[in-house]
């Protein structure tokens, strides 16, 4: 595009099709505010716009949300005579929709001499945009012509106001449904949460492109379940291979959702073959894919992978750097953590607010609390950025790892938001390291009152108890914590093997090689007991 606005610029008497491409240019790539400045110069110059030029100039209006200019632009078709055309009211409807302003939408509509489809569906959008379903469907009942896009966009507004029922009532009326239909009420159930009926459609399906399989591929990684997502993937792969005629590749999304869900499962087997078949299917170097990459090496303990991924990019945003930034952070590399939050700053990219959860971790990690204190201060003053109840808990915990407990409280009792019970948790933490019961007691007695069936809670204070002798204490806690009538939840772990991914707990006796796994952990324990290995034993005593 600067090449070409230099060319615009030396053409001595751009005609209506010179503009016309300059703004669609700029449209393409995004620049809707560029599109807004040059139609501002084309009327200084007094040139002509046409039918062609006011669509494009309206949708960067709604783009860049230009209300005002918007307006001047509608003055302007209006003073030259194309309001009469469909193409202009029909980008003027979906201007005033997309500021939410049905008012003036409406009045468009109703002053258009012919009405196609392509407005109906506009009229109806605007009315979905705003959520105000009642006038959407009455205005859909009464559309004279109806097309599987006006279709869909009524099923989408219901879907989008959690309705399941009177968007999957409206689906079953449709005359002629397409694959996108199909997509939309699958992405509807996964995104209210409703595992049997996506499963289920999409068993329904008639076709499936590549955005069905995403739909149900993403569903199950919405809903927590990681394994179904990545048995999925495999039975998408299968059918590629096994040349189906209904074969469908998968894109670039199918690889994020898939290595998301690697990410949860801390499946680094997986990882690596998903990271090796986008590779082989063009997809070095993209952008989304090595985000994804990045976090999964980083969530299954790979950290060097990660930082090899993100030096391999030639492209980074904001996510690339705080993933990185975090992951880092996360591993207990808090040097190089703050080294790249310097290199982001030199490439230009602002930092936000995720950025300095992970600039505060490394902080909290290294024990810096005066460089804590100033990058806390610096999202505030240099960066305009509110801090949020995630900041307040880096503090907290940053201060309390550093044995500042009374600073932290104090910290708690100023902050402008109530405390969450991640924030009490990181206090009742530090106190235990500390042994200072005083605030332990405070932290439990504000964690009963946000998170009153979470035993957890007092497992913290009974071990501060334990510590330090007082046996009489740990058998009261015992007992509060059985009159709440909950069990604390056994850790669990989930690891990769042969090509599955297996959960287990604590003592567990459900996998069918259960005899051999512990005959093999029997073995191991010898070993590290030859080596000098002295395990302690107490807090499994006390049933931690």
């Amino acid at each position: 595009m600067a090449h070409a606005r230099r060319v615009f610029d030396r053409t001595a008497q751009p005609n209506s099709a010179t503009w016309n491409a300059m703004f669609r240019g700029y449209s393409h790539a995004e620049r809707h505010c560029d599109v807004v400045v040059l139609f501002a110069q084309m009327h200084r110059f007094g040139a002509s716009p046409n039918c062609f030029t006011f669509p494009v100039v309206m949708k960067s209006c709604a783009r860049a949300s230009a209300v005002k200019e918007g307006e001047q632009v509608h003055c302007a078709a209006a003073k030259r005579g194309f309001m009469s055309n469909t193409f202009v009211g029909t980008a003027l409807i979906h201007m005033y929709g997309s500021a939410s302003n049905t008012g003036d939408a409406y009045r468009v509509f109703g002053e258009m001499r012919d009405k196609n489809v392509f407005a109906w569906t506009a009229i109806v959008a605007a009315h979905v945009a705003c959520r105000d379903m009642v006038s959407a469907r009455r205005l859909f009942g009464v559309a004279p012509q109806r097309d599987v896009v006006l279709w869909n966009t009524v099923v989408s507004g219901y879907i989008e106001l959690g309705d399941m029922v009177a968007a999957r009532a409206l689906f079953d009326e449709m005359p002629n449904r397409d694959v996108m239909s199909w997509n939309t009420v699958l992405n509807g159930y996964a995104n209210n949460d409703d595992v049997v009926s996506f499963e289920k459609l999409f068993e329904e399906m008639p076709e499936r492109n590549v955005y069905s399989w995403n739909g149900l591929i993403g569903g199950y990684v919405r809903n927590g379940l990681y394994k179904e997502a990545l048995e999925s993937f495999k039975r998408m792969l299968m059918l590629v291979e096994g040349g189906d005629d209904d074969v469908v590749v998968p894109n670039d999304y199918t690889v994020v959702a898939v290595l998301s869900a690697c990410s949860r499962l801390g499946d680094l087997e997986m990882g690596k073959w998903l990271h090796v078949y986008a590779e082989s299917v063009g997809y070095e170097g993209n952008l989304f894919v090595g985000n994804a990459l990045i976090d999964m090496y980083a969530k299954c303990g790979v950290i060097e992978n990660a930082v090899d991924v993100f030096n391999g990019l030639d492209v980074k945003d904001i996510i690339t750097w705080n993933t990185i930034i975090n992951g880092i952070a996360m591993h207990g590399h808090g040097a190089d953590a703050l080294s790249l939050f310097e290199q982001m700053k030199s490439a230009g990219e602002r930092p936000d607010g995720v950025t300095f959860v992970g600039i505060l971790s490394a902080c909290t990690h290294m024990g810096l609390v005066r460089d804590g204190f100033l990058h806390f201060q610096s999202m505030v003053d240099d960066y305009s950025i509110v801090p949020q109840i995630e900041h307040y808990g880096c503090m907290v915990d940053l201060l309390g790892r550093a044995g500042l407990i009374d600073q932290a409280v104090d910290f708690v009792r100023k902050m402008p938001m109530k405390p969450d019970a991640v924030i009490w948790a990181a206090l009742l933490g530090a106190c235990r390291i500390y042994k200072n019961v005083e605030i332990a007691e405070l932290a439990l007695q504000q964690l009963i009152e946000l998170e009153p069936k979470n035993p957890a809670n007092f497992v913290m204070l009974s071990n501060i108890y334990k510590d330090l002798g007082r046996w009489q204490d740990v058998a009261r806690l015992k007992i509060a914590m059985r009159d709440t009538g909950f069990k604390k939840l056994p850790g669990c772990s989930v690891i990769g093997c042969n090509h599955s991914v297996v959960e287990f707990y604590s003592l567990d006796e459900r996998h069918p090689a259960t005899e051999s796994i512990y005959r093999a952990l029997q073995g191991l324990t010898i070993l590290l007991r030859a080596h000098g290995y002295v395990p302690n034993l107490m807090d499994v005593a006390q049933g931690n």
